[in-house]
């Protein structure tokens, strides 16, 4: 029997990754829904991007990734007040 090792086949998510990508998603909704003026809070949703996409899906997140998202749910919260 062959097995196939395919170079971009996903690895597994740790469930802490998972909870980050759902409050990156609702950022994402907040920035499209009115917040797209607000440039701090785009390029704070952004880095996060960044992180989240070059970080290890298998580990926790880092402590960067998590300030980073921190500080954009807290711009996200006074875009929205």
């Amino acid at each position: 029997m062959l097995l196939s090792i395919h170079p971009h086949q996903e690895r597994p998510v740790n469930d802490t990754y998972k909870q980050v990508k759902d409050r990156l998603r609702v950022l994402d909704t907040v920035l499209t829904r009115g917040g797209i003026g607000n440039r701090d809070l785009a390029q704070a949703i952004s880095m996060v991007h960044r992180l989240v996409k070059k970080g290890d899906r298998s580990r926790e997140p880092s402590t960067e990734i998590l300030r980073s998202l921190d500080k954009a749910e807290a711009l996200g919260r006074a875009d929205t007040a």
